[in-house]
């Protein structure tokens, strides 16, 4: 047991770090083929924070294991907006400035209610797909409006000033390397190891995914999050989290549809998956303005705080039931 929680720890932290190495890689790479800082940060740089996800439900779903990267994907969203946001709004409170993220808010929300209407009766291929097509529009979209008003907005502007630092191509190819062959390593034991601390305590997959592997696979998020409203980048930290939410939805939660298609637990559709719309919609009511910036108050971060914390005595009461 305890080499199993050990295996778990050092996967989480090797996954991490190798996920930074990966972006920082990639981002330089693409910085060396011309491509510009704005479409690096919006394309590269936002999938590559969350290859962490996107390698683990790939693994898990490949294993058969696919409770576990349903759970990944719906517990890393529950804890981006309940425990990241929250504990980043408690800091400071989060301004939402930007016209482009007003008009992701609904566009993550809509999503959501899609993804769920999609799993009802299982996931299957064909849900998969439309996920990921789904993913490839809304890239297309945020990356046009971004580069046709990125003098205007305050997003597009922060998104370009945190594009990580350019290294010399050799250089660049040795840490996007290292960064890939750490992920795809760092996975593979992270889901054989939580699969294991699952069967010894006789808990699902899904359990372990919606909890450590999700609040583990997350920390890239939080960093980030703290970081920008330290710096006075709001509109960053919900961009970042919003955009990995939407990441999560439409690149990770549609492996499982397409490695391993099948029924889904009951609980997801019953618990997990109207607590994870529950917290998108307190996003979307607290961060959305008509008038003026939308703003998340320090109360509102130690509510969404409360909430993530009540969900999470919600799933260790099922556990013990």
């Amino acid at each position: 047991m305890w080499i199993n929680i050990f295996a778990l720890l050092a996967g989480l932290i090797v996954l991490v770090y190798a996920a930074d190495r990966f972006v920082m890689g990639a981002a330089s790479i693409a910085r060396n083929l011309g491509v510009s800082p704005l479409l690096i940060g919006l394309t590269v740089v936002g999938l590559g924070t969350s290859a962490p996800e996107i390698l683990v439900a790939a693994m898990a779903s490949w294993q058969g294991n696919s409770g576990l990267a349903i759970g990944n994907a719906l517990g890393s969203n529950i804890a981006n907006i309940g425990l990241i946001l929250g504990v980043t709004a408690l800091i400071a409170p989060v301004a939402i400035h930007s016209k482009i993220l007003k008009r992701e808010l609904p566009i993550l929300f809509v999503t959501s209610i899609i993804c769920y209407l999609l799993s009802i009766d299982g996931l299957v291929v064909i849900d998969g797909i439309i996920m990921l097509t789904g993913l490839v529009v809304f890239l297309w979209w945020l990356t046009h409006t971004a580069v046709k008003e990125r003098k205007a907005d305050i997003y597009s502007q922060e998104v370009e000033e945190e594009i990580p630092a350019v290294l010399a191509p050799k250089a660049a190819w040795i840490y996007f390397s290292i960064g890939l062959i750490g992920l795809l390593l760092s996975s593979r034991i992270l889901v054989w190891s939580a699969v294991n601390i699952a069967e010894s305590f006789g808990i699902s997959d899904l359990v372990i995914g919606l909890t450590i592997v999700a609040l583990g696979t997350s920390l890239p998020e939080l960093a980030a999050a703290i970081s920008s409203v330290l710096k006075k980048q709001e509109d960053l930290a919900i961009g970042n989290i919003i955009g990995s939410n939407m990441y999560n939805l439409l690149a990770v939660y549609s492996l499982p549809g397409i490695i391993a298609p099948g029924p889904i637990a009951e609980n997801v559709i019953s618990r997990d998956f109207p607590v994870m719309l529950a917290f998108t919609g307190m996003l979307f009511i607290v961060g959305y303005s008509f008038t003026k910036a939308g703003s998340i108050k320090q109360w509102e971060g130690l509510a969404l705080v409360f909430c993530f914390g009540f969900y999470q005595w919600m799933i260790y009461q099922s556990v013990i039931a």
